[in-house]
């Protein structure tokens, strides 16, 4: 089983990195495989990896999960 994230694209740098909002937290992520996202856009992250971008409230949807249950959201 894998776990994907949502996270909001904060900035897509030049070597398709960007710098992503998960849960409050900044984290660097590769968006290669996402080859039309831009800053703004939600995607879920696996591995360090945009696997998909999501819409806003899919996101969102998820991310409250999250915040019902802080235990699952340790360590991201």
């Amino acid at each position: 089983m894998c776990l994907a994230v949502p996270a909001l694209i904060i900035s897509i740098n030049p070597d398709r990195t960007a710098l992503v909002d998960i849960l409050s937290v900044n984290r660097q992520i590769a968006v290669d495989l996402v080859p039309g996202a831009v800053a703004g856009d939600y995607v879920l992250v696996h591995a360090g990896f945009a696997i998909e971008i999501i819409s806003e409230q899919s996101a969102q949807e998820t991310l409250d999960l999250f915040r019902e249950f802080p235990e699952l959201a340790e360590g991201l």
